[in-house]
């Protein structure tokens, strides 16, 4: 039995299936940093006078600076792997979508180089309430970055098997996975100012 809407748009949204899908689940993902990010906000205003540091003066900004031209580089290679489907360009989607992941690699490996570098200092979670919403945060982000480097991992390598039987089903793929990364990107675009700048 075939699952109706998988490319197809419905007729009562106006989407597919996976696009409705993604869209519920970054609806969810935004609750979760939301709340992430007003309880950082609450613990942050209601800090005596002097206590909270400022992030600036802990965390590596030139690092943190480096990280968000990695992470926004790679949603615009995210683009250009949908788009070239779109072009029905294969050989290009495999370019741009290895780009992705391959800046997704470089994010962590620049963000494993900031915590070797605090641990050696020992500043750990335990340190400071800062350090332990800094951590929590950028860690949780990091998960999500791992979990879009699978996605978008598998897509590139095996699961692109279907642009060969059901080119606009993959396409469609794709770009469900753009939207998470874009997602992932949109969270650090956020992290980045509230916790290294202010």
């Amino acid at each position: 039995m075939e699952i109706p809407y998988t490319v197809a748009e419905r007729p009562d949204t106006g989407l597919n299936n996976g696009k409705i899908g993604i869209w519920l689940f970054l609806a969810s993902e935004v609750m979760l940093f939301g709340a992430l990010f007003a309880s950082y906000l609450m613990m942050r205003i209601g800090a005596t006078a002097g206590t909270w540091p400022r992030g600036d003066s802990i965390l590596n900004v030139p690092l943190a600076t480096l990280n968000t031209v990695v992470l926004i580089s790679s949603s615009v290679t995210m683009v250009m792997a949908w788009a070239s489907l779109k072009r029905n360009d294969f050989g290009k989607f495999r370019l741009f979508q290895g780009l992705t992941v391959l800046a997704g690699f470089g994010f962590l490996t620049i963000k494993y180089i900031e915590y070797s570098a605090k641990f050696h200092h020992g500043l750990l979670p335990s340190t400071n309430t800062f350090l332990a919403i800094y951590f929590t945060l950028t860690g949780l982000h990091g998960l999500h970055v791992i979990g879009g480097m699978v996605i978008n991992g598998y897509l590139w390598g095996p699961g692109s098997k279907l642009w060969k039987t059901d080119p606009e089903h993959f396409t469609n793929r794709v770009e469900n996975s753009g939207l998470f990364w874009h997602f992932v990107d949109l969270v650090w675009i956020f992290l980045f100012p509230i916790l290294y700048l202010l």
